[in-house]
């Protein structure tokens, strides 16, 4: 079988032809139009206020910190098992990261271990919907609005995802979704940041625009800001992707469930959780080793691409990558995540594109099987 990818997406003739057309007409006074389409059917489809699209998750996450005013001598809790991009905009403001602990089944924030982080300096928390799964968003909640400390919701890879019939992104005072080319929903590269804050909304728009305030002809800006700023051919593709929507999302469930049914009763391999009450998208079908197994997930990945397949590694904890792990938060991080150290090292994306199909599934799976077989970790019929 020829070379299967890690990720891909679903491009139909709805994308190409909004994208032509935005590439034809969507110039000077028409120079918003996809982006208006887009934003407005995007809180249509979340059932939020404010929709706001952008070049990227990570300056939606940027711009919500800046918005609300955190920056130097504040502390910023985020999960320790997530991409960089969740962490580096407390960098940007100025601000102290601070690394929680993930729970065991779900790999999203532990509502204990983000208590126990708390400080008297601590402004925020950003928890992760990580591989398109939900934390316990009710705990996360009260302990946030019991201790006063505003919530930022990183569902970059969680687009469709819900927790008790609410849609990640709805759950802080802002949320904030990745467009980027391995997601669900693509604009290749791409963000949107979402609230009920009209006020945190406002002050977004005008850092986003070099502070300007809106309608401003007159380049009179008022403050230094920054330029973050969608295309409008990434804003039509991204408005055809959405009218989608739910097609992509019971693709992406569907791969999942292939994966289930071939791996599900294998010893020593757990999947993605999907705790009652959630809907997860499964935006990346991840393994994960028992440790007992003796196989790392950077050996295993060396492995499976000599058998012609991408994938990825479970992000590494932030308080172990040379970006972090020098830093007073980082050395208390390794001495406290225990279950971040524990689960990281054993998980493995398997491929997981929107061009996945059963037999490719099944293709995956028994290759996984044969090395871990070969490994002398479980038997190559299991």
């Amino acid at each position: 079988m020829e070379r299967i990818l890690v990720s891909g997406p679903s491009i139909s003739q709805k994308e190409i032809d909004y994208v032509t057309d935005a590439v034809t007409n969507a110039w000077y006074s028409n120079a918003n139009m996809y982006h208006e389409r887009f934003e407005r059917a995007f809180c249509e489809y979340l059932g939020v206020a404010h929709a706001m699209a952008l070049p990227s998750c990570t300056s939606g996450l940027h711009l919500a910190l800046a918005a609300l005013g955190v920056g130097p001598g504040d502390e910023v809790i985020v999960p320790d098992a997530t991409w960089i991009a969740s962490a580096a905009p407390i960098s940007y403001v100025g601000a102290t990261t601070v690394f929680a602990d993930i729970d065991e089944r779900t790999w999203c924030l532990s509502a204990d271990s983000f208590e126990a982080c708390i400080t008297p300096r601590t402004r925020a928390v950003i928890p992760v919907d990580l591989y398109g799964n939900m934390p316990d968003w009710d705990a996360i909640r009260e302990v946030a609005e019991r201790r006063g400390i505003a919530v930022i919701e990183d569902a970059a890879e969680a687009v469709g995802s819900e927790y008790r019939g609410g849609k990640a992104g709805t759950f802080g005072r802002a949320g904030v979704f990745s467009f980027h080319g391995s997601k669900t929903l693509t604009t290749g590269e791409g963000g949107m940041l979402v609230t009920n804050d009209r006020t945190l909304f406002e002050r977004a728009q005008f850092l986003r625009d070099h502070g300007r305030k809106p309608g401003d002809k007159m380049f009179f800006n008022h403050e230094v800001a920054y330029k973050y700023k969608m295309s409008s051919m990434q804003a039509a593709l991204g408005l055809a992707q959405l009218e989608r929507i739910e097609e992509l999302l019971e693709h992406k469930r569907r791969i999942f469930h292939w994966y289930e049914a071939q791996l599900g009763g294998v010893e020593g391999v757990s999947l993605n959780y999907e705790a009652p009450g959630t809907r997860n998208v499964y935006w990346m079908v991840t393994v994960v080793l028992d440790p007992a197994l003796g196989l790392g997930k950077e050996r295993l990945m060396e492995l499976m691409s000599e058998r012609n397949l991408d994938c990825r590694p479970f992000f590494f904890p932030l308080s172990s990558i040379p970006a972090y792990r020098d830093t007073e938060q980082a050395a208390a991080a390794r001495e406290r995540n225990s279950v971040s150290y524990r689960v990281t090292p054993y998980g493995l994306n398997l491929p997981s594109g929107m061009g996945m199909t059963e037999e490719k599934v099944a293709y995956v799976c028994g290759a996984l099987r044969d090395v871990l077989a070969e490994h002398g970790a479980v038997a190559a019929g299991a």
